[in-house]
């Protein structure tokens, strides 16, 4: 019962906080995936759920010239793991800058292009 009370306390939290919370993708992409994760894992499943939420709530924030300043044909690193949103990418893989936008990374992993945040090393978004 206390569990789900502070769930629910979380989850109504992260979805009144204001304009600016409203106005923000990964914020609101937070909100969603706390309240989904939550109703279905408890708070752990608010708090993975709402880092999930927010990575993708990145991915829809980035410009669409971004995507295409990505260059294709660079040789892709194999990895045994799954590249997935919200995942982060291992430490072998290197990250480059996006030309033009160096404060994204990419890198070519598994045959797909991948838009990465560098701080986290999270895939924010899958190009290919």
């Amino acid at each position: 019962m206390k569990n789900r009370l502070a769930v629910s306390l979380i989850a109504a939290s992260l979805l009144t906080s204001g304009a600016a919370f409203a106005q923000s993708t990964t914020a609101t992409g937070a909100a969603s995936g706390a309240a989904a994760g939550g109703q279905i894992g408890g708070p752990v499943g608010a708090a993975v759920g709402g880092t999930v939420g927010a990575v993708v709530g990145a991915g829809l924030e980035i410009p669409n010239a971004v995507f295409s300043a990505v260059p294709r044909g660079e040789p892709s690193i194999t990895i045994r793991e799954r590249v997935v949103v919200g995942e982060p990418l291992p430490e072998t893989v290197v990250l480059r800058p996006v030309p033009s936008y160096t404060e994204y990374r990419y890198a070519v992993v598994n045959d797909q292009r991948v838009i990465v945040d560098p701080r986290t090393r999270r895939v924010i978004r899958v190009i290919d």
